[in-house]
C-alpha cells in the first residue's frame, strides 16, 4: 500500500496582509495648468469650427487642372463660400471628384440646379475671361440654383455659365439647320441693338437639326412676340446676283463673333410677349425670315428651257414686270428621246398672293388649268434674261408675248408645266448668226480686186495731176508774175496821178475855177434877159431908164 502522508505536500505559511494607511491630501501642480488651458482653447476652437462648418458636397470635373486641396476657394459673386477639401480620381478614371467644404449658411447652394465650374484664363471668340486668376490662381465659380430639391452631388461645367440663374429676362429655343459661326456668348440683336446672347446649343437626336437657347435681357424680352422672326446675322452677308451687289451686316462684332437678330414684320399686329422657352425657326438671312406665311409653302411649277441655263442658279428671282413673284428652286437636265436632244427643266417656287391669286385657286387642278390656259392664250411666257452684265447671272421673267406661237401646257403631272420662250440672248445670237451668214455671202475677193483696179486708176490720175501742176508751175506762173508786175505799175501810176501835188490835180482845180466863173457869168446873163427880154432883138441899151 502507498503511504498517503507521502503524497500530500507540506502546509504553507499564511500570507501576510498589507498594512492599510490613510492617504495624504493631493495638491495640483502649476505644471498641469498649461495643458489644461490648451485643451480648453482647442476644445473651444473645435466647437467654433463645428459650429461654423457648413455642408460638404462633391463636384465632378473632367480634369483637376488648377485645383489644389486646402487652397482653391469656392466663390460666389467674388465672396468665398467654401474651399476644396480633397481631390480623388473616379474608379473609371474618366473624371475627378472634388470634395468641397462650404461655409455656414450655404444651405441654399444645395439646390439641384446649382452650377459649378473652374474659373481659369480662357480665350474664345466671345472674349477673354479669367485674367484675374493669372496672379491669384484658379477658383471654382458658383451659380446658385432655384430648385426646391436638395443634392450633395453635382456635375461641374466645362465652360462658365453664360447667364446666371438670377438674371432678369427670358430664354427662347431656336431651331436651325446649321450652327454657322454662332457660339456660346454670341450676341443677339434687335434693330442692331444688343439685347441678349446665345447661352447653349445642342444637336438633335435625328442628327440633322440643331436647337439653340438664346437669352434676351429684360425689358427687351417683351419685344419677342409669337410673330417674331429670328435669323442668322453672322459675319457679312454679301450677295452678288441678278439684283445687283448687296452687303448687309448687323454690327462689326458679328463679323468675328457671329450673332442672331430678331424682329417682327412691320405689318405685324401681334403685340403679346412670347412665353419662356417658346420655339422659333432660325432662318438663314433676313429676307428668308421675313417671308409671308403663304410664301413658306409656295406653289411649284416646271419651266422647260431648250437654251443654255448658264448663269441661272437656285435662288434666282422670278420677275413679273418688276415684281418678284418667286424664285428658282432647282435646275436639271433631261434627254428627249423622241427629239434626240436635251432640255433643261427648272423647278420654280411661285407666290400666288403676289400675282393676285389665292392659294385655294391653285389647289383645284381644274381651276388652276383654266387660269394657266387663259394666261397661255394671252401669250404669258417665261423667259431667261440677263440681270447682271458684269457677272452674267440670269433671272426668269414672266411677261406677255402676243405674237408668241401657241404652246400646249400640262397640269396633270406632279407639278404644272408652264410655257417658255427663247431669251433675248438667244434672239441676239440668232440675229448675229443671220448677219454673219449674210456677211459670208459678200464677195470680198471680187470687191478687193475692183478696189485694187480703182486704186491703180486713181494713182494714174494723181500722176497726171502732178504733171499738170508741174506744167502750170513752169508755163503759167511766170506770165502770172509779169501780169502782176504790170498791174502793180498801173496802180502806182494811178496813185501818182491822184496825189494832191500831181499836175493833173492842179489843172483840174484851175479848170473847175474857170467853170465856176463861167457859171456865174451865165447866171448874170440869164437874170438880165429875164428882166429885158427885148434885148434879144434890140440889143443891150447903153443906159437904162429909171
Amino acid at each position: 500500500m502507498t503511504d498517503l502522508n507521502a503524497s500530500n505536500p507540506p502546509a504553507q505559511p499564511a500570507p501576510t496582509l498589507p498594512e492599510l494607511r490613510k492617504r495624504a491630501r493631493w495638491l495640483p501642480s502649476l505644471v498641469w495648468l498649461i495643458p489644461i488651458v490648451a485643451a480648453v482653447v482647442g476644445l473651444s476652437l473645435l466647437i467654433h469650427t463645428l459650429a461654423e462648418r457648413g455642408p460638404e458636397i462633391s463636384v465632378t470635373f473632367r480634369t483637376a487642372e488648377g485645383l489644389t486641396p486646402g487652397t482653391t476657394p469656392v466663390r460666389y459673386k467674388a465672396v468665398d463660400i467654401g474651399v476644396v477639401k480633397s481631390l480623388r480620381l473616379a474608379p473609371d478614371r474618366s473624371h475627378v471628384i472634388a470634395s468641397i467644404a462650404l461655409t455656414k449658411d450655404t444651405e441654399s447652394f444645395l439646390a439641384k440646379d446649382t452650377r459649378f465650374w473652374v474659373v481659369r484664363p480662357r480665350l474664345a471668340l466671345s472674349g477673354i475671361s479669367g485674367l484675374e486668376t493669372l496672379l491669384s490662381g484658379a477658383y471654382i465659380g458658383v451659380d446658385a440654383g432655384k430648385s426646391e430639391t436638395r443634392s450633395h452631388t453635382f456635375t461641374g461645367l466645362e465652360v462658365p455659365a453664360a447667364v446666371a440663374n438670377d438674371a432678369s429676362g427670358k430664354q427662347f429655343v431656336l431651331r436651325a439647320a446649321d450652327l454657322g459661326s454662332l457660339d456660346i456668348g454670341s450676341p443677339v440683336y434687335y434693330r442692331r441693338v444688343r439685347v441678349g446672347q446665345v447661352v447653349a446649343y445642342q444637336l438633335e437626336p435625328n442628327g440633322r437639326d440643331l436647337s439653340l437657347r438664346v437669352f434676351v435681357d429684360k425689358p427687351y424680352d417683351k419685344l419677342v412676340t409669337t410673330n417674331t422672326r429670328f435669323w442668322h446675322a453672322s459675319g457679312v452677308d454679301i450677295k452678288f446676283d441678278a439684283g445687283g451687289f448687296k452687303v448687309n451686316t448687323q454690327a462689326l462684332a458679328t463679323v468675328l463673333l457671329g450673332g442672331v437678330a430678331f424682329q417682327a414684320p412691320d405689318d405685324s399686329k401681334v403685340t403679346a410677349a412670347a412665353d419662356e422657352s417658346t420655339q422659333f425657326v432660325l432662318a438663314s438671312d433676313q429676307s428668308e425670315a421675313m417671308k409671308a406665311p403663304e410664301e413658306l409653302k409656295p406653289a411649284l411649277a416646271v419651266l422647260n428651257f431648250d437654251q443654255s441655263v448658264r448663269g441661272l442658279a437656285p435662288g434666282a428671282q422670278l420677275d413679273f414686270r418688276g415684281i418678284v413673284v418667286g424664285q428658282v428652286r432647282s435646275i436639271g437636265i433631261e434627254y428627249q428621246s423622241d427629239k434626240k436632244t436635251f432640255r433643261f427643266p427648272v423647278v420654280v417656287e411661285l407666290y400666288p398672293s403676289r400675282m393676285g391669286f389665292s392659294p385655294r385657286d391653285l389647289e383645284d387642278k381644274r381651276k388652276a388649268y383654266e387660269i394657266a390656259e387663259t394666261m397661255n392664250q394671252r401669250g404669258l411666257r417665261a423667259q431667261l434674261r440677263n440681270g447682271n452684265l458684269l457677272t452674267g447671272q440670269l433671272y426668269v421673267a414672266f411677261d406677255f408675248f402676243p405674237k408668241a406661237a401657241p404652246v400646249k401646257i400640262s397640269v396633270d403631272g406632279p407639278m404644272p408645266e408652264l410655257a417658255t420662250t427663247p431669251g433675248t440672248l438667244d434672239e441676239l445670237q440668232t440675229k448675229l448668226g443671220s448677219i454673219v451668214s449674210k456677211i459670208d455671202k459678200v464677195p470680198f475677193e471680187q470687191i478687193g480686186q475692183d478696189l485694187r483696179s480703182s486704186m491703180a486708176a486713181l494713182d494714174k490720175t494723181l500722176n497726171n495731176a502732178d504733171k499738170l501742176v508741174a506744167q502750170v508751175n513752169g508755163d503759167l506762173v511766170p506770165q502770172f508774175a509779169a501780169a502782176l508786175q504790170d498791174a502793180h505799175k498801173t496802180l502806182q501810176a494811178a496813185n501818182d496821178t491822184l496825189a494832191p501835188d500831181a499836175p493833173l490835180q492842179q489843172d483840174t482845180r484851175r479848170m473847175m475855177q474857170e467853170l465856176t466863173r463861167s457859171a456865174a457869168s451865165l447866171r448874170s446873163l440869164t437874170d438880165y434877159l429875164e428882166r429885158h427880154p427885148e434885148a434879144l432883138v434890140r440889143g443891150k441899151a447903153d443906159t437904162e431908164k429909171p
